[in-house]
């Protein structure tokens, strides 16, 4: 059986705070999640095999990293179910870039793995095997927009303005790894309030150390910087700005370097994973 088409959207961080350090080495957080329209698609044709497989040309991702495969085998050693499956992944979303390509891969494999092979685990239960894997990826298995503290697995939902964004990916990737480990990171900024966000007062801690360390990452905000206020979304490389309406978007997306990818999106509340999932689960 094949089910072609889920989706994996990517997400955009309005803001990012390091509020502290666990004795584990993760970092709390504050942030909002937003999806955006670029999504990854995968395709999972199911086997009686009983084998977890890639297909070859899906990823550049190596396949014993690869955070997918990863998630099929946690669901299916959790399950025990005797099933297999053969994945391949239509890639739209950049590789290190900040906007969670590959939580949202390993979060979409999780959801539709538990629907097609007939697993039943929770929302919930699927989200404790989604932090074992990611921080981030909770906030993808739920599939709303979301305040998020913690390690980013704490989520409460937000009503957000869906508005529309040059998203600029400077032709780089960024390890969050990396970023995470770096001496010179900001780790105590002062815990905030929706309300805080909801008002501005708000800044991506990550973005003066990738400033220091990636000049075209420094050089592309900057650009962006000259139209609306441009931030980093995550750990980086990607950056963005918010607009109105998709016609301003466009104007200074058409006057970007060619050097740099750009992509305008709308920002969405609602994970296109649960249309998906509804439909699925009604046929």
């Amino acid at each position: 059986m094949r089910s072609s088409g889920w989706p994996a959207p990517a997400k955009l961080n309005l803001f990012l705070h390091i509020i502290g350090k666990r004795t584990d080495g993760y970092h709390l957080l504050q942030t909002v999640f937003q999806f955006i329209e670029l999504a990854d698609k995968i395709d999972f044709t199911i086997t009686e095999s009983g084998l977890i497989k890639r297909s070859k040309h899906s990823s550049v991702v190596d396949e014993n990293n690869d955070l997918v495969i990863k998630a099929a085998n946690k669901i299916k050693e959790i399950s025990g179910s005797k099933l297999g499956v053969d994945i391949s992944i239509e890639k739209n979303i950049p590789i290190g870039a900040g906007l969670g390509g590959g939580s949202s891969d390993a979060a979409t494999t999780l959801v539709a793995l538990n629907e097609l092979w007939h697993v039943g685990l929770s929302v919930e239960e699927l989200t404790k095997i989604g932090l074992s894997l990611g921080a981030d990826i909770p906030f993808f298995i739920h599939g709303g927009a979301a305040w998020a503290e913690g390690v980013g697995e704490e989520l409460t939902l937000v009503d957000l303005n869906e508005c529309f964004y040059l998203v600029i990916y400077p032709d780089c990737s960024i390890s969050t790894k990396s970023v995470f480990a770096a001496s010179d990171l900001t780790r105590n900024t002062p815990r905030i309030t929706i309300r805080d966000f909801q008002e501005g007062r708000v800044k991506n801690d990550c973005e003066s150390y990738v400033r220091n360390h990636y000049s075209n990452v420094a050089e592309a905000l900057d650009w962006l910087g000259n139209y609306a206020v441009s931030k980093l979304t995550g750990t980086g490389a990607c950056l963005f700005a918010e607009f109105i309406d998709k016609k301003k978007a466009n104007e200074v997306k058409s006057k970007l370097p060619k050097k740099w990818q750009g992509f305008v999106v709308k920002g969405i509340n609602k994970s296109p994973l649960l249309e998906k999932l509804a439909n699925e689960e009604k046929s």
